[in-house]
């Protein structure tokens, strides 16, 4: 069985998103840390994202270039939605427009987790992975902390009810400041 990967950008305080301003992370990406990237999710049997992160991915992605974009775009996707979504009403892009569709988060990662034997990579918005880590199904955090403070916004893991102690297993410097950070829950 595959574990279940959430992988976000954070501020060097801790927000994956500004309640200001959307905070550009992409000013301390690189090509070493996207190559670096791509080899850890290569081999991934599914990326999972909430509908707002899958429309503004599938809009990106088919026509990017780079060490992830085959990843990306080869790799089957899964989007969350509670309310209902057809992604083919976002997208005709190849292997978006197909993505499957999960309404229950719990129930679906659950069941995900038998089914599919690679790893599960999940990206996404606030909503979606402050939920996502309420569900206790997360196996590893993959957290690129950016050289940027925002002082506010939303943290990934403010919504928690009690601590949650994690380990570090890898930690992984790029030249532009941004830092990989591989934790797994104790």
């Amino acid at each position: 069985m595959g574990k279940l990967i959430l992988r976000i950008s954070v501020s060097i305080d801790g927000f994956i998103e500004s309640s200001e301003e959307k905070v550009d992370f992409s000013k301390s990406r690189s090509p070493e840390g996207a190559a670096w990237l791509a080899g850890k999710i290569g081999n991934a049997g599914a990326h999972l994202m909430g509908r707002k992160a899958f429309t503004q991915l599938s809009s990106f992605w088919p026509t990017a270039s780079g060490a992830l974009a085959n990843h990306m775009n080869e790799i089957p996707k899964i989007v969350f939605s509670r309310k209902g979504f057809d992604p083919s009403q976002v997208t005709s892009a190849k292997g978006w427009a197909d993505a499957k569709v999960i309404g229950d988060m719990a129930e679906g990662l659950a069941d995900l987790k038998k089914q599919i034997d690679k790893d599960l990579i999940a990206h996404g918005g606030v909503e979606f992975t402050q939920n996502l880590v309420q569900t206790g199904l997360v196996d590893e955090f993959w957290l690129a902390t950016h050289p940027v403070a925002t002082g506010r916004g939303f943290g990934l893991f403010q919504k928690l009810e009690k601590p949650l102690y994690l380990k570090l297993v890898e930690s992984k410097a790029f030249a532009t400041g941004a830092m990989m950070n591989i934790y797994r829950p104790e």
